[in-house]
């Protein structure tokens, strides 16, 4: 992407999270640490079901994906992070902030769409379990996996051409720790109001059609499992969409803080703890959550052991 001709700056500064030298490594070594945790969590996962063959199954194909989301995700945005923590050059290229945030948006967007795919599958496995391997078929998984990957680079591409209609004349600070759309907005030396109502509106309709879906999906599932007569029946078809759950609130609770709402009540501290949280904090969070509360993973690992072990 090319710099427009009534932009005065090459570059910005990232101001990160503090001043404070102290608090800078304590953050660096924090997130250091969530990083390599991600990276091995999501790793690890993806080689598992990849390598246990009773793993695949479409439940565990979405898996996959969202852990290679979660793994592009991190590094999206924490090893620029972990180098401004680190150095006093807090700068970044016009080029490549527009990059961050492109790639920011894409990911962001095609984890909404890969969430409501799963909670489809979820609905289906429990609404429909004797259909489950006729509908939730390899074409139709394959069908859901690339539609959600389209809509994120659709998305992705809108905002960006919306962002590279604005006009940065003289301040290139970036009140932020990465290049996000609040912050760059404020910077901007134009009238913002088309651009904020343009992605406000492409940003509602992807939280809020998948939302859509993931809720109507879980309403059948809610009404399903009350129908079930026996206690352990309820909870086993409980527990198959616990950790599903437990991440989609996670992760839409932060997004719909911090992005549908106003402008104006943009909130620099507020905002970015949320930031740290679903940046860097929730992608080391979901192969935890759909690791330790699933007994299908764990025992896949210890076959994947067992095996390399046998073959030494």
């Amino acid at each position: 992407m090319s710099r427009s001709n009534n932009t005065n700056v090459s570059d910005f500064i990232l101001m990160g999270l503090t001043d404070s030298e102290e608090i800078r490594l304590v953050l660096f070594t924090l997130f250091l640490l969530i990083y390599l945790v991600t990276l091995l969590g999501n790793t690890g996962m993806i080689l598992i079901i990849r390598l246990d063959l009773q793993l695949h199954t479409s439940m565990y194909f979405f898996l996959s994906h969202l852990s290679f989301l979660d793994l592009s995700y991190s590094t999206v945005i924490t090893p620029k992070t972990l180098e401004n923590l680190l150095t006093s050059t807090k700068d970044i290229s016009f080029v490549g902030c527009f990059t961050q945030l492109y790639f920011f948006v894409f990911l962001g967007a095609t984890e909404c769409f890969l969430l409501s795919s799963m909670a489809y599958d979820r609905y289906v496995a429990i609404c429909n379990p004797l259909r489950y391997p006729v509908v939730m078929s390899t074409i139709l998984c394959g069908s859901l996996i690339t539609a959600s990957y389209v809509i994120g680079f659709i998305d992705s591409f809108v905002n960006i051409l919306c962002m590279n209609t604005l006009h940065f004349c003289d301040s290139n600070v970036i009140h932020h720790f990465f290049c996000d759309i609040p912050p760059i907005l404020a910077l901007s030396c134009t009238d913002t109001h088309d651009t904020e109502s343009m992605i406000f509106i492409f940003a509602g309709s992807t939280l809020m059609v998948s939302l859509i879906t993931i809720s109507v999906s879980y309403a059948s599932i809610l009404s399903t499992i009350l129908k079930i007569n026996s206690t352990s029946g309820k909870r086993k078809a409980f527990s198959t969409c616990a950790s599903h759950l437990l991440g989609v609130t996670i992760f839409y609770g932060t997004m719909i803080f911090t992005y549908l709402k106003p402008g104006k009540s943009y909130s620099l501290g507020k905002d970015q703890v949320t930031s740290v949280f679903y940046t860097i904090v929730i992608p080391m969070l979901n192969p935890l959550i759909y690791s330790l509360r699933n007994k299908e993973v764990k025992n896949a690992l210890i076959r994947v052991i067992q095996k390399r072990e046998s073959t030494r």
